[in-house]
C-alpha cells in the first residue's frame, strides 16, 4: 500500500512539474506581444466566411490598429486566409501560412524567438487557440468565440499580461 501511495504522489508531482514547464517565455530582456483571435464567422460545414465573417475580417484591421504588428500567422485554411487578408493588405505584410494542423509548441517558440520584442498575430481556430493560449501562460477561457481578441504580452519570466477584447459585428 505504501508503494502504491508513493507512486501516486510521484505521478502527481511529475504531472504538476511537467505541466508548468511547458509555459513559454520571451527571451531575456524582451517582452513579445502575441495577439490571438479566431477566424471570422462561417456557416456550419463551410470553410468560407459568411457575410458576418467578412465584416469581422474588415473590423479586425481597426481592432488592432496602433499595435505595431510585424507578422501575421494563420493555418492553411480558406477561412483563416480570408480573415487575415484585409489586415495583411492594410499593413503591407505577407502572412506566414502554417500547415494544418499546426504544431502549436513549435509555433509558439517561433513567435518568441523569431519575433522577440515585437508583435505578431495568430488567426487561429477553435481547437488550436486553446493550446497556444495555455502555452503562453494564459489562464481561464481561451479566445475561441468569433470576435474574441486576446492581446498576450509574454515577458521573459512570470505570468503574461492578457488584455481581453471583442471586435466586429
Amino acid at each position: 500500500m505504501k508503494l502504491v501511495r508513493r507512486l501516486a504522489l510521484t505521478l502527481i508531482a511529475f504531472t504538476v512539474i511537467t505541466g508548468c514547464a511547458t509555459v513559454k517565455h520571451s527571451p531575456p530582456g524582451t517582452a513579445t506581444t502575441i495577439i490571438l483571435t479566431r477566424h471570422g464567422d462561417r456557416d456550419l460545414l463551410s470553410d468560407e466566411l459568411n457575410t458576418t465573417g467578412l465584416q469581422r475580417a474588415q473590423a479586425l484591421v481597426e481592432a488592432v490598429s496602433g499595435l505595431d504588428i510585424t507578422a501575421i500567422y494563420h493555418p492553411d485554411l480558406s477561412r483563416n486566409k480570408h480573415t487575415a487578408q484585409p489586415l495583411a493588405n492594410h499593413l503591407g505584410i505577407t502572412p506566414h501560412v502554417v500547415s494544418n494542423p499546426p504544431n502549436m509548441d513549435q509555433l509558439s517558440q517561433t513567435f518568441l524567438s523569431e519575433h522577440a520584442g515585437k508583435t505578431v498575430i495568430w488567426i487561429g481556430n477553435k481547437f488550436n487557440l486553446g493550446r497556444i493560449y495555455s502555452l503562453l501562460g494564459g489562464e481561464g477561457t481561451a479566445p475561441t468565440s468569433y470576435g474574441d481578441l486576446y492581446i498576450v504580452n509574454v515577458r521573459a519570466s512570470g505570468a503574461p499580461e492578457v488584455i481581453k477584447k471583442r471586435y466586429g459585428p
